[in-house]
């Protein structure tokens, strides 16, 4: 009865294994009968005669060849360990999940993101605090390793180092035992020696004892050394020293270093708010901004989920063993559990001890693997929350670049409706204006409120708000003003320089006491063909500012418009006794007979006058004499008008006639004889006689 009680008792430890295997996923096979399973209680007195039919000689046989293929106790493999340098990657991996939630703290700016954020730092927490304690699990294990363990690993591993050692260390021992056995032998002989040979005999056991103690020294050396290189060919590190690198990296996380249970609790209980969030983009800048900033979290949500992704397969790589152990030590169980109907009483106690050398291995294990499952399942709702946080990014990238494309259309179509309208414009301009002048005034406006109107739709388009763009336009108003103040005087210089009373390309003008022919009018500045005596050009071209026409100090002249005409004057000296009447009529009448013959030409000046506004009576543009007394004589000086176009023809005819004139009228006539000056360069205001 007492034998059944036990056997029972080991069944039931073997239940108890089989009962929390499913947390791992661990296969089992049928090895316990299902009344067992079901009812495992001891026996009545109905069933000892089955019993006892069992423990038949073939029953026992049966039961010793099974015993003989058990796993005992020695046989049971021990924990499964990591090694370190695996363990600190493994670490460091969780720690850079943990350190993420910083970076997605830094770019969580919808509530929808915030939202995420707060369960991912909760799982990141966990996850980290998971990792630590594998890893405290893993400590105890290599802190519990048999010290036999690690040069056992290290002879298996093959390390050429140990290996030699090893055999240096059996050659010391193999001369340790010869030079004892010589000592042994030489003590025995010494016994019975005397004389000489005994002093001999004495000096060479000396001279071995001297060996044996060289050979012990050598053989501790060697000893340990080989102790060294099999601790240190398996972990690389100590248990003490991989300890100390835990703490430090759980010292650089606040939640490593607490309980689980005790920091998930105060985490959970941290305050958390939701934000408004970030507005919608309202402009084209705002767009392109939002663009580029989700592009950039996308990037980093990416990057995250890869990490991740390595934290997992680190992870299952470090589960896999131990779930492989695991599934050993259920097969084992299941072979004692199919042993133990057909065992003797004595092998039930051995099994018995093997099934508790199990049960202890299974908590072991459990309590190492158990924090990687529970990571696996953080892992898992991790990632599907950074793939629901890439999803509302992406969402929204597509719905701004929606928008992006919709106000950049509509943007090309207004700016086709503006350039069309000018396009118009321009046409009509051509069309129905046939001044040059005029037009190319209608056609500068034009270009200027082209530009202007671009100008305002592009700053409304990228601005956000109107008032920051009055705060935009009134702060480049006033940069402008400052930086380009003498441009901008030229630029309003400009528009009087082309009004009613303007100049024109081809009119002749004088500024700062420089004469020249109009050749170009720009917005900043004009530019001026230079004319010397006698109109002529001088090669060279003159700019002068259009901010011309506000300065004081120089003036601008020009001609009338449209009366190309000059004034020349033409003195002639007299003798004192001349008669002023006949002075009149014979020289004012040669200079009226040459202008006659340009009567046209002068009439069609003064008509182009008159149209300007310029009211002067028609005897205006009509020659005049002024008489001059001087010590030697008179002198007679004829002013006229002259074509422009043909004043050099005008000035030669008049210079002939009034010769004819002198040599016809002798009283006119001075003893040196006729002297006629003629001056071109008289200033344009005319006497009006």
């Amino acid at each position: 009865m007492q034998l059944n009680i036990r056997r029972w008792t080991s069944i039931g430890l073997l239940l108890a294994l089989r009962a929390v295997s499913p947390v791992f996923a661990l296969p089992l096979s049928a090895g316990v009968p299902a009344k067992q399973s079901a009812n495992p209680v001891p026996v009545s007195k109905a069933s000892k005669p089955a019993l006892k039919a069992s423990a038949s000689p073939a029953a026992n046989a049966a039961s010793a060849a099974a015993s003989a293929t058990a796993p005992s106790k020695a046989s049971i493999p021990g924990g499964v360990t990591v090694p370190p340098d695996q363990l600190i990657q493994y670490l460091n991996q969780s720690i850079n999940l943990y350190h993420q939630t910083t970076i997605q703290q830094q770019i969580a700016t919808q509530p929808q993101e915030q939202l995420l954020l707060y369960d991912n730092r909760q799982l990141a927490t966990q996850s980290v605090q998971l990792a630590f304690q594998f890893a405290r699990a893993q400590l105890d294990i290599l802190s519990a390793e048999p010290a036999a363990a690690p040069a056992a690993k290290a002879a298996a591993s093959g390390s050429k180092q140990y290996d030699s050692l090893r055999q240096m260390l059996a050659s010391i021992d193999k001369n340790l035992e010869d030079t004892q056995a010589e000592q042994d032998g030489d003590a025995r002989e010494l016994a019975t020696t005397s004389g000489k040979k005994r002093a001999q005999l004495q000096s060479t056991i000396a001279e071995l004892q001297g060996e044996i103690a060289l050979g012990e020294a050598r053989r501790d050396a060697v000893r340990s050394m080989l102790e060294f290189v099999g601790s240190s060919a398996t972990t690389g590190l100590s248990a003490n020293v991989l300890r100390s690198e835990i703490d430090a990296l759980a010292s650089s996380i606040p939640a490593a270093s607490a309980a689980t249970n005790t920091s998930a609790q105060s985490h959970s209980a941290q305050p958390f708010s939701l934000n408004d969030g970030k507005s919608a983009p309202s402009n084209l800048w705002d767009l392109f901004a939002d663009l580029f900033g989700l592009s950039s979290k996308l990037h980093t949500v990416n990057s995250m989920i890869a990490d991740t992704n390595a934290l997992e397969q680190t992870s299952n790589g470090l589960r896999a063993p131990f779930i492989g152990r695991l599934r050993d030590l259920s097969t084992q169980g299941d072979a004692l559990a199919a042993q133990a109907d057909t065992a003797a009483p004595s092998q039930l106690i051995q099994e018995r001890q093997q099934l508790d050398a199990i049960a202890a291995q299974f908590r072991q294990l459990a309590t190492a693997v158990i924090p990687l499952s529970k990571q696996r399942v953080l892992l898992n709702l991790y990632q599907k929350n950074l793939g629901s946080w890439r999803d509302v990014i992406y969402s929204r990238y597509k719905s701004d670049a929606r928008g992006l494309g919709y106000r950049l259309g509509a943007l090309a179509i207004l700016f086709a409706v503006v350039w069309g309208l000018s396009e118009l414009w321009r046409r009509g301009v051509y069309r129905y204006i046939r001044e040059p002048r005029r037009r190319s005034q209608f056609l500068l406006v034009r270009k200027l409120t082209f530009w202007f109107v671009i100008f305002v739709i592009v700053v409304l388009t990228f601005a956000s708000k109107l008032g920051s763009f009055v705060t935009f336009a009134g702060l480049l108003t006033a940069g402008l003003a400052v930086a380009l103040q003498n441009v901008l005087v030229s630029m309003v210089g400009y528009f009087f320089l082309i009004g009613k009373f303007g100049i024109r390309v081809g009119d002749r003008i004088e500024v700062n006491n420089i004469s020249g022919e109009v050749i170009d009018i720009g917005l900043v500045r004009f530019h001026l063909m230079e004319l010397g005596a006698g109109a002529t050009p001088t090669g060279r071209v003159v700019a002068f500012s259009n901010s011309v026409v506000f300065q004081a100090s120089s003036g601008l002249f020009k001609h009338i418009p449209g009366a190309s005409f000059a004034w020349h004057e033409v003195t002639v000296s007299l003798p004192r006794s001349a008669d002023f009447g006949a002075i009149k009529k014979n020289l004012l009448g040669a200079v009226e007979n040459v202008l006659r013959d340009y009567h046209d030409q002068i009439e069609s000046v003064y008509r182009q006058m008159e149209k300007t506004g310029i009211l002067m009576s028609d005897r205006g543009l009509r020659p005049k004499l002024e008489l001059h007394m001087t010590t030697g004589g008179i002198d007679a000086t004829i002013r006229y008008p002259v074509d422009l176009q043909h004043a050099s023809d005008i000035d030669a005819r008049v210079s002939r006639e009034l010769l004819n004139a002198l040599e016809r009228d002798t009283q006119l006539q001075t003893p040196e004889g006729p002297a006629i000056h003629l001056k071109t360069d008289v200033p344009a205001t005319a006497p009006t006689g």
